[in-house]
C-alpha cells in the first residue's frame, strides 16, 4: 500500500434547509471524527473538512413558503449546523459554506476550466416554463396528477403518496407552483459533463484499482457502470447559485450537485490560502471521502470525473460510504419529523454527547441499513457505559483515594492472574490500528469496550477492598495496574468518546498522551497525584426515555392525522333508495357496558314514539358511558332488528372514525324534540 505524506479527509455537506438528526451524526460525521482524531493521535498530517451546502430548488422552495430570502434561509440554518457540529465534538479544522465568496470564485473557476478544454457538451430540451412568473421550472416546482396511484399533489420528481419516480412530463394537468397557471414547453440550453466519455477510465480506476473499497461502495459504483453512463447537466435554470460564468448563461446557475463537492476545495482555499494546493494537487496526499449511500455515485463516479476533467487535482483513494441509520423501526424524513435532532438530545440530554456518539458507533450503519431506538439507547448506556467502564474507572480512583490518598501506588511483584491480564491488552494498539485504518469503527469501539472489561473484571476478581485487610501490599499492586488499565482507556476511547476521555484524563491528571502509548503499563508513574474521582456516566432512567418515546408517538400520529385522505366515495344511490333509509334523533336514557363484551355499549333511546335499545360498537371509546345519559345521539329507526350477545339491538346508532380510528358519536348541536327525522 502506497505511503502519503498527509491525509485529506472530507465529510458530505449537510443540505442547509434543516437541521441535522442522529442519522447524519451516524452516517458521516461521527466516523468521519472518530478517524481524523485517530490519525491525528498518531502524529499523522491530517485535514479536516466541513461545510453547509447551500444551494438548489429545496432552499429556494422554503424560502417561498416562509416569505423569505433563501439566503435568510441558509444563514438560519448554517449556524444552527454548525454548533450542533461543534457540540458533538466534530473537531472539523474549517466548517464553512458554498454561498462563501472563495467558493463562488473557486467553482467558477473550476467550470471556465473544464470549459475552456472543451470538457462539456452543450444540449437543448424542452423543459416546463411558467409565463405567468416568467421562470422555467424545477421539478419541484410542478405539481400534477400521478399517473400511477392518482394523486392529484404529486411533484415534477417524485410521488409522495406512492413513492414512485416521476418526470414533469408524466404528470397528468401539471400546474405551477408557483403562480398556479398552466406551465408550457419551451426550449432551454444547457450544459452537460459527458460521463459516457469518462466511462473507460473509471471502470479500470474503481473495478480494478479499487477493489478494496467496501462492497456497498463498489457495487454501487459497478451497477452504475455496468447500466452504461451518460451525460449529466451541469447547469440549469433558477436564479439561486452560482451563475454559470460564460456568455449565453443568463439566468442559469451552476447545478448544485456540480457545486457543492467544489466546497470541499475551496473550504481549505479559505482556510490555508497559500498552502491548499498541496492538500488537493499533490500526489503525496491521500484524499478520503466520508459520506453516505445515497451520495456514492456523485463522489465515486461524478466528483472524479469533475476533477479529472480540469486535469491538475488528486482522486479520492477511498469513499467509506455507510447506509442509512432508520430510526425506531422507520426511515428517518425531515419532512415527517421522524427524527432525533442534534440540538434537541443536547436540550434533554445535557452532557451526554459522548453517550450518543457511543450509541451511533455501535450500532453504526457500515455494511446495511441499522435502526435507532431509544430502548438501546438507554441499554447501552446503563449495561456498558455505566455499568462496565463507567463502574472500572470510578472503583480506581475511589480505591486508590481510599488507600494511597489519591496517589498512584508502586506495584509490587505481579502473580499469575495480573500477568494474564496484562497479556490481554498488550495487543490492544495492534487491533485498534488494524480496523480503524480499514474503516471499521464499530469492531474498533467493541475492542475499546473489551479493554473496559478486562479492567473490570480485573477489579471485580481480585477484590482490593477485602484485600485490604491482610495485604495492603498486595492492593497496591492490584491498584497501580487497574490505574495503568485506566489510563489506557483514556487513549484508547479518545478517537470515540473526547469528552469523557477528556475528563479521565483530568481524574488521572495524565497530561500528556500519544497513540503510540497505548498498551504500555508505565503511563503513570509510583507517586503521581490522581485528580478527584467523579463519575464517567450516570444512569438513564426509565421515565426519561419514556418522554422520548412517546414524543416520537405522538410525532407519528399528527403524521397519520396529516396525511389522511377521505376513502372514495361508494357507488351512486338514487334519491329513491336514500328516502328509505329512516334517519332520526333521540335522547339516551341508559347506556351501559355489555357484559363479557368489550367493544359494545347497551342504549336505552326515546325515540319520540316509545323507547328502544341498541348496540353499538364504540365501547372503547366512551370508557364512562354514564356521561352520555341525557345527551342526543342519531340514529337509523328502520334498520332490521338483530341479536347480538342475546340483546335485541333495534337500530343503528351512526358514528364517524376520525383519522386516527377513533369513533365519535353523530349529534345535533342544539337539542331538537326526539323523533324528529335528519333530512
Amino acid at each position: 500500500m502506497k505511503k502519503f505524506k498527509r491525509t485529506t479527509v472530507t465529510t458530505a455537506l449537510p443540505y442547509a434547509n434543516g437541521p441535522v438528526h442522529v442519522g447524519h451524526l451516524a452516517g458521516v460525521y461521527v466516523p468521519a471524527d472518530i478517524y481524523v482524531r485517530y490519525l491525528r493521535l498518531k502524529g499523522e498530517d491530517v485535514l479536516f473538512i466541513g461545510g453547509s451546502d447551500e444551494h438548489g430548488v429545496p432552499i429556494t422552495i422554503k424560502a417561498r413558503q416562509e416569505g423569505v430570502t433563501p439566503q435568510d434561509i441558509v444563514d438560519r440554518y448554517h449556524t444552527i449546523i454548525k454548533k450542533s457540529f461543534e457540540d458533538f465534538g466534530i473537531s472539523f479544522d474549517i466548517y464553512s459554506r458554498t454561498t462563501s465568496k472563495t467558493h463562488k470564485e473557486l467553482a467558477s473557476d473550476i467550470f471556465k476550466t473544464i470549459y475552456d478544454k472543451g470538457g462539456f457538451i452543450e444540449q437543448s430540451s424542452e423543459q416546463y416554463y411558467d409565463e405567468k412568473a416568467r421562470q422555467f421550472l424545477a421539478d419541484r416546482y410542478i405539481t400534477g396528477k400521478c399517473p400511477h396511484c392518482g394523486n392529484e399533489h404529486a411533484y415534477g420528481d417524485q410521488c409522495e403518496s406512492c413513492g414512485t419516480s416521476l418526470s414533469p412530463n408524466d404528470l397528468i394537468n401539471p400546474k405551477s407552483t408557483i403562480s398556479g397557471s398552466i406551465p408550457v414547453m419551451r426550449e432551454t440550453k444547457h450544459w452537460y459533463l459527458p460521463l459516457n466519455q469518462h466511462e473507460n477510465w473509471l471502470r479500470q480506476w474503481i473495478l480494478e484499482e479499487h477493489k478494496e473499497w467496501k462492497p456497498n461502495v463498489y457495487g454501487q459504483c459497478k451497477s452504475w457502470l455496468d447500466m452504461g453512463l451518460q451525460p449529466r447537466a451541469v447547469s440549469r435554470d433558477l436564479d439561486w447559485g452560482i451563475p454559470v460564468p460564460v456568455e449565453g448563461a443568463e439566468g442559469k446557475v451552476l447545478y448544485v450537485w456540480f457545486d457543492a463537492p467544489i466546497g470541499y476545495i475551496s473550504n481549505t482555499k479559505e482556510l490555508l490560502p497559500d498552502s491548499w494546493e498541496k492538500w488537493w494537487k499533490d500526489d503525496e496526499t491521500r484524499l478520503i471521502h466520508f459520506i453516505g449511500k445515497d451520495n456514492i455515485v456523485f463522489h465515486c463516479i461524478v466528483f472524479p470525473a469533475m476533477l479529472k476533467a480540469e486535469g491538475s487535482y488528486i482522486l479520492p483513494d477511498n469513499v467509506p460510504a455507510n447506509e442509512f441509520l432508520n430510526l425506531e423501526g422507520d426511515k428517518i424524513s425531515t419532512s415527517r419529523n421522524w427524527a432525533v435532532w442534534l440540538h434537541e438530545y443536547l436540550e434533554k440530554f445535557p452532557q451526554k454527547q459522548d453517550v450518543l456518539r457511543y450509541v451511533l458507533t455501535a450500532n453504526a450503519p457500515e455494511t446495511k441499513d441499522n435502526d435507532f431506538t431509544w430502548r438501546d439507547f438507554q441499554a447501552r448506556n446503563n449495561n456498558e457505559l455505566v455499568a462496565i467502564y463507567g463502574n472500572f474507572i470510578n472503583r480506581a480512583l475511589v480505591l486508590t483515594h481510599k488507600y494511597f490518598e489519591g496517589k498512584v501506588p508502586d506495584s509490587g511483584e505481579l502473580n499469575d492472574y495480573d500477568k494474564q491480564t496484562l497479556s490481554e491488552f498488550v495487543n490492544v494498539k495492534a487491533e485498534l490500528e488494524k480496523l480503524l485504518d480499514n474503516f471499521r469503527f464499530r469492531d474498533a469501539l467493541k475492542e475499546a469496550m473489551n479493554l473496559a472489561r478486562i479492567g473490570n473484571k480485573y477489579l471485580a476478581d481480585t477484590e482490593p477492598w477485602k484485600v485490604a485487610k491482610t495485604d495492603m501490599e498486595r492492593v497496591a499492586t492490584i491498584m497501580h495496574l487497574s490505574l495503568q488499565i485506566a489510563a489506557n482507556l483514556a487513549v484508547a476511547f479518545e478517537p470515540f468518546l473526547p469528552f469523557s476521555s477528556e475528563k479521565l484524563r483530568k481524574m488521572l491528571n495524565l497530561k500528556t498522551f500519544d497513540w503510540k502509548d497505548l498498551g504500555r503499563t508505565d503511563l503513570l508513574k509510583a507517586g503521581d497525584l490522581l485528580g478527584d474521582a467523579e463519575l464517567l456516566f450516570d444512569k438513564i432512567e426509565d421515565t426519561t426515555i419514556n418522554e422520548q418515546v412517546q414524543k416520537l408517538l405522538d410525532t407519528k400520529k399528527n403524521n397519520e392525522v396529516a396525511a389522511w385522505k377521505a376513502n372514495e366515495v361508494k357507488e351512486i344511490v338514487s334519491f329513491d333508495d336514500f328516502q328509505k333509509v329512516d334517519i332520526r334523533v333521540g335522547t339516551v336514557l341508559d347506556c351501559q357496558k355489555v357484559p363479557k363484551a368489550d367493544k359494545l355499549l347497551q342504549f336505552r333511546i326515546a325515540d319520540g314514539l316509545e323507547e328502544r335499545t341498541i348496540l353499538s360498537g364504540i365501547a372503547a371509546y366512551y370508557p364512562n358511558p354514564q356521561e352520555l345519559i341525557g345527551t342526543q345521539v342519531c340514529f337509523i329507526a328502520n334498520f332490521e332488528p338483530r341479536k347480538l350477545r342475546g340483546i335485541l339491538s333495534e337500530g343503528m346508532i351512526l358514528s364517524a372514525e376520525d383519522a386516527d380510528g377513533k369513533l365519535v358519536l353523530i349529534q345535533p348541536q342544539t337539542k331538537v324534540s326526539n323523533g324528529i327525522e335528519v333530512k
